[in-house]
């Protein structure tokens, strides 16, 4: 029997970090389950082909799940495609057998955008836009 959990209302719009944003459209508390990142679940050599192409055109969509799959969001995403990186993000990952769940990493006030840290392993070509003069690349 799968449980439902009620999730917040989001909003994706325009962000000023990059491109579009998710936002939340009422307050969010801690530790909360805010949405699942989505995605065609495709095996490593399929994904390093896909992200590559992807890098290219400056994107990330590929999330690695374990040692066997990824998630390309970029093939039947939802909403959690859209949340941005951030080095100092108010969200964090938690990855449950194949699902992958953004949650609250403290108290979210509504109109907020959603961020986490992307944790990528690679090239580290993209520059990170999280605030004015950061160094990371992502």
């Amino acid at each position: 029997m799968k449980i439902e959990i009620e999730s917040p209302r989001l909003i994706r719009r325009r962000s000023r970090i990059n491109g579009w944003g998710v936002f939340a459209c009422e307050p969010i508390n801690k530790n909360a389950r805010i949405v699942t990142y989505d995605g065609e679940l495709i095996d490593h050599e399929e994904a390093d082909a896909r992200a590559h192409r992807y890098l290219e055109r400056g994107e990330i969509w590929c999330f690695t799940v374990n040692r066997r799959w990824v998630r390309d969001a970029n093939r039947g995403g939802n909403i959690g495609r859209f949340l941005n990186h951030s080095c100092k993000p108010n969200c964090y990952v938690q990855v449950v057998k194949r699902d992958i769940w953004i949650r609250a990493a403290r108290n979210i006030n509504a109109g907020e955008e959603l961020t986490y840290d992307y944790n990528v392993d690679g090239d580290e070509i993209i520059a990170c836009r999280c605030r004015p003069g950061c160094t990371t690349r992502l």
